[in-house]
């Protein structure tokens, strides 16, 4: 089912039918202005020109109740009466895009009369919608501009992008096997309030349960996988058919096709592991993980399951761009000669959607975890703009941190880090960035994204009405220091 985004223009009785024929018209204009722009990633439906509370109210119940309407945009041709949008706004419980446009982009300034004045009226209209909006506290996206600026598009297929992330979060299952990391503090957090807050269902499973699946994997399933492996990837000869090592290839097969299994079964999107809770499995999942990432599952290490989640989301929205998102750890740094730059990696658990370039399938021994050693995808991240982006519980509500960032190669050639890995440039630099960071009570665990940008990541926290501290090219210490003191105040007067 493709994902809809509806269209909903706003009039009123008081200019005639004539008028409103020509309201109809004009909206279904601009409705194909955003369509054949081939920028947004929804289906754009068109609604009947709406005209009073009733079917205000009825419509947005109607989106409400569609699985395929990810949210709905609004436009108010003429001049809409506000008070008729109250009851329908209050109802509302999908994303809201308020679009403040115009059919004409430029005046027809011999020819402008009353009519058209009475007719062509959004600038007027709007304002009396937005009133409203911010009167009884509807969160939404507003964006003004013409329909036919690549820009206003753009901001406009973000925001359909947020909303893709919320849908996904709304409806989905996460399995975590066993327990998170134990003394670890910023992997706990409240599993109830994230299914209220997010609509996320957060379980547990026994390793075993799924150990049971792998262990039952026919060996037809494994030969098809550890075909593929060789095919898509720089196999290491000892992994390859004939290797000496080729049985724990054969045994990391076994274990994606199992928690392939498992999770389709259990209708789950998102999984969390913890190497100290391996129960039977005798590799820590490495390339199963890596695999099920790149398809779109939410994962997060040592049962961090508020990073699996947001990852899920995350994927969702930067689906369609070609470029990569991954969990992701801020593991060391380097602080010069040079520019100043941190090396984020994880055990073995990075996405290769973020790849530069064909990754390798290479087996090493693991320091922890207390198993054999762990099959895994080895590359560099691909350069470019991106953003980490993490969720943090504080007891009273989540928090997002994300931080603009720039991946770079690194500096010198890594032989001897056998995991896959990104280097990047933290805006606005390595310590003003980790300053905030800290300050901001951050997780050390994020999800890196070269897929979705900060604007719509800033809709995505306004759509879940949580709260989001950006770190970017203006932040400064000080500044970032009295943004967290003031998000204090204010979640505490309205914590919903």
């Amino acid at each position: 089912m493709k994902p809809q985004i509806w269209f909903l223009t706003g009039s009123q009785h008081l200019y005639g039918p004539e008028t409103l024929d020509q309201v109809a018209s004009q909206s279904q204009q601009i409705q194909q202005l955003l369509t054949t722009s081939g920028g947004i990633s929804a289906e754009i439906v068109s609604k009947p020109v709406l005209t009073d509370s009733t079917a205000i109210r009825t419509v947005m119940l109607e989106a409400n109740a569609d699985p395929a309407c990810l949210g709905v945009i609004a436009w108010m041709h003429t001049f809409s009466p506000a008070k008729m949008w109250i009851t329908g706004l209050d109802a509302l419980r999908k994303p809201l895009l308020h679009l403040h446009t115009q059919l004409n982009q430029a005046l027809p300034w011999a020819s402008i009369d009353m009519d058209f004045m009475n007719l062509n009226q959004a600038a007027h209209g709007d304002r009396e919608f937005g009133y409203i909006q911010t009167r009884i506290g509807v969160a939404r996206k507003t964006v003004a501009g013409h329909a036919a600026d690549p820009s206003v598009v753009t901001r406009i297929d973000g925001w359909v992008r947020a909303a893709a992330g919320v849908q996904r979060l709304r409806s989905l299952r996460l399995a975590r096997f066993g327990d998170n990391m134990r003394d670890v503090a910023v992997t706990e957090g409240d599993k109830v309030e994230a299914e209220l807050r997010f609509g996320v269902s957060v379980n547990t499973y026994g390793v075993n349960d799924l150990v049971a699946v792998v262990d039952a994997v026919p060996d037809s399933e494994i030969d098809a996988l550890a075909a593929e492996y060789a095919d898509v990837y720089t196999l290491d000869p000892q992994l390859a058919r004939g290797g000496d090592r080729h049985e724990s290839l054969r045994y990391a097969a076994r274990i994606e096709a199992g928690l392939r299994q498992f999770l389709t079964e259990g209708g789950f999107g998102a999984f969390t592991t913890n190497f100290e809770d391996l129960g039977g499995l005798r590799q820590l999942p490495g390339l199963a993980v890596q695999r099920l990432m790149a398809d779109g599952y939410g994962f997060g290490g040592e049962g961090d399951w508020k990073t699996s989640a947001l990852l899920a989301a995350v994927k969702a929205m930067g689906t369609g761009t070609g470029r990569g998102t991954s969990f992701m750890e801020d593991y060391t740094y380097h602080f010069g000669p040079g520019e100043q730059k941190i090396l984020g990696a994880h055990m073995l658990e990075v996405c290769p959607s973020i790849a530069a370039d064909r990754p390798s399938c290479e087996i090493h021994p693991l320091g922890i975890g207390g198993r054999e050693d762990p099959v895994r995808l080895v590359f560099d991240a691909a350069e470019g703009p991106g953003v980490v982006i993490g969720m943090a519980d504080l007891g009273d509500r989540f928090r997002l941190v994300a931080n603009a960032i720039e991946v770079t190669a690194p500096d010198e050639p890594l032989p001897k880090l056998p995991v896959a890995r990104a280097v990047w440039k933290p805006a606005p630099s390595l310590a003003t960035s980790a300053e905030s960071w800290l300050t901001a009570g951050g997780p050390h665990h994020t999800v890196l994204t070269q897929a979705v940008g900060a604007e719509p990541l800033r809709d995505f926290a306004t759509m879940l009405n949580t709260e989001l501290l950006l770190i970017d090219e203006n932040t400064t210490t000080h500044d970032f220091a009295d943004r967290v003191r003031w998000n204090q105040a204010y979640y505490r007067q309205y914590p919903r």
